[in-house]
């Protein structure tokens, strides 16, 4: 028996891993199971190892377990089974688990729970809907016990005999809640995150973290001052912005930048405001003591060009529009390229609250004043730069601006005027350059189109309306029935994390389904538990009581 606390469960990626993967392979499928000719090398390389995923189970530096994870068409099932699909139930993606071996001293429920929970976790964070084992006989009941069902004939030959059995993502989620073996011993906090559909903290890619997790390097180091330098020339030219500035801060210090900026700029200003959002850059410009008035427009809906245009006509002497891109708190995305067009007829300077689109949809910042972003929402980056576009005839340098605040000060020094963690700007720079934003803008695209035919069929309202929907916020206004508390309590301890704790979410009984950095397809996890939540309507309470 082996104590828990020693073993580690992970992903296969080193040389000596690899090598044990093949002995026990040998071991498990030549000389305990004959399912393979021996060849006197102790050793057996599946024929799809390069294609595989290894799930294991060490300790210390040895092997203990493994699982093989696939995904490729044709399956190893597909050659024993003629059209297999047909055996199954509908489904998008698959998943096969293969090559189930576990060292014979070591076959106690923790390793086998250990590999086939990481290996369930693994399957739904890859956005599968469904997956298929060959199932030793001898272990049938483990398997339905795990929620595995049998279809089919036997496959194999002699004493190597195998029931194929398949499992589906409802039935997964449901059983995890029963079984002993998927479901955490420690509680609710222990549950491990499956999907993260919060619009921050974000899910963030392993290579991001290694970034971050280097020796800190002192800001003023030559190669270090180098590297930022190219990597802000890099960044703005990804954005079509002139110029780019980068802070240690949140991205409510970028806008109180953008707003010192503009209280240098002569004549008056209008704010945009159809969201929460909107309604603090309206309080960054009072707090600045700016000259302005505010546009507003209702909830879930954008700006019409028409008013705008009243309203541009009306105020004498304006000189620059302030607004958000993406309404976060409606799913809202304004029409930057209106905006733009309206500015550029009527010579008025736009600035532009970019946080939460900026690396989750295409934004094009050409001829932009200011806009700002930060990298910890759709980058994907860790949390806590801020960062602001401008354009090079944006008034800077006057010693009327905090020194922290100047753009100009920045610029004089390289980008680097005060301390910055060369650990979050490594992680930036790693998000930035090695994140592939056209393939995430599609996903987001098709995943959000998926998730809301989805919730139009279940009767879930989504609050923006379509034409101006941003691709990678949806926000739901749940009816009175259903409470938003309960519901996103409910999906959390699933391992599903939405936003809903907002106070402005809380207060309209909304909750928001959030594809920003590195986040999964949600496969048919989210309407299984909507439907269940309006199936059991009359025992949620129907108001968020105590927050």
């Amino acid at each position: 028996m082996t104590d828990t606390s020693s073993l580690t469960f992970k992903v296969a990626s080193e040389e000596w891993e690899f090598e044990q993967i093949h002995e026990l392979n040998y071991q498990t499928f030549v000389d305990e199971i004959p399912q393979h000719q021996g060849n006197g090398q102790g050793r057996l390389v599946d024929k799809f190892h390069q294609e595989n995923t290894y799930v294991i189970c060490l300790c210390g530096e040895r092997v203990l377990g493994m699982i093989a994870l696939r995904d490729k068409r044709p399956l190893s099932l597909d050659a024993k089974l003629d059209d297999l699909d047909s055996y199954l139930p509908p489904f998008r993606t698959i998943l096969e688990y293969r090559l189930l071996a576990i060292r014979k001293e070591y076959r106690n429920s923790a390793i086998f729970a250990g590999i086939m929970k990481k290996a369930f976790y693994m399957a739904l964070q890859g956005g599968y809907d469904i997956a298929v084992i060959s199932g030793t006989t001898r272990q049938e009941r483990l398997y339905r016990h795990l929620g595995f069902r049998p279809f089919g004939p036997l496959v194999g030959s002699g004493d190597a005999k195998y029931q194929p059995m398949y499992i589906d993502l409802a039935s997964a989620l449901k059983l995890r809640q029963k079984s002993q073996v998927l479901h955490s011993d420690k509680g609710r906090a222990a549950e491990q995150v499956l999907f993260n559909y919060l619009p921050g903290p974000v899910t963030i890619a392993d290579a991001v973290m290694e970034a971050s997790s280097g020796v800190p390097a002192s800001h003023r180091n030559v190669s270090f001052v180098k590297r930022f330098y190219a990597f802000r020339k890099m960044l703005s030219s990804k954005l079509h912005a002139d110029q780019v500035q980068i802070m240690a801060g949140s991205g409510t210090l970028g806008n109180d930048v953008v707003a010192a900026h503009l209280a240098l700029l002569p004549g008056k200003g209008l704010v945009l405001v159809n969201g929460e959002f909107g309604e603090r850059l309206r309080d960054h410009a009072i707090r600045a003591g700016l000259d302005f008035t505010v546009a507003e427009t209702e909830l879930g809906a954008t700006f019409s060009e028409e008013a705008l245009r009243k309203v541009i006509r009306d105020i004498p002497k304006l000189a620059w529009i302030w607004g958000v891109h993406c309404e976060t708190s409606t799913g809202v995305l304004n029409d930057l390229d209106m905006l733009r067009r309206l500015c550029q007829e009527n010579n008025l300077k736009l600035c532009l609250d970019g946080i939460s689109s900026i690396g989750s949809c295409p934004v094009d910042l050409d001829d932009i004043y200011l806009a700002t972003a930060t990298s910890g929402k759709g980058i994907g980056s860790l949390p806590g730069l801020a960062i602001v576009f401008y354009r090079d005839d944006v008034v800077s340098g006057d010693q009327r601006l905090p020194r922290y605040f100047d753009l100009g000060y920045y610029e004089s020094k390289q980008g680097i005027p005060f301390t910055i963690s060369s650990n979050a700007v490594e992680a930036l720079m790693t998000a930035v350059e090695e994140g592939d934003w056209l393939t995430r803008f599609e996903n987001v695209r098709q995943w959000s189109k998926e998730l809301r035919d989805e919730l139009e069929v279940l009767g879930f309202p989504v609050l923006a309306d379509k034409q101006c929907r941003a691709p990678h916020i949806t926000t739901i206004a749940l009816p009175p029935s259903l409470s938003s508390v309960a519901l996103g309590d409910q999906l959390a301890a699933e391992g599903i994390l939405v936003s809903y704790r907002s106070e402005y979410l809380l207060a309209k009984n909304y909750f928001q389904v959030c594809f920003m950095g590195t986040c999964q397809r949600p496969t048919g996890m989210m309407s299984y538990f909507l439907r269940k939540a309006m199936e059991d309507a009359d025992s949620i309470p129907s108001k968020n009581q105590g927050d």
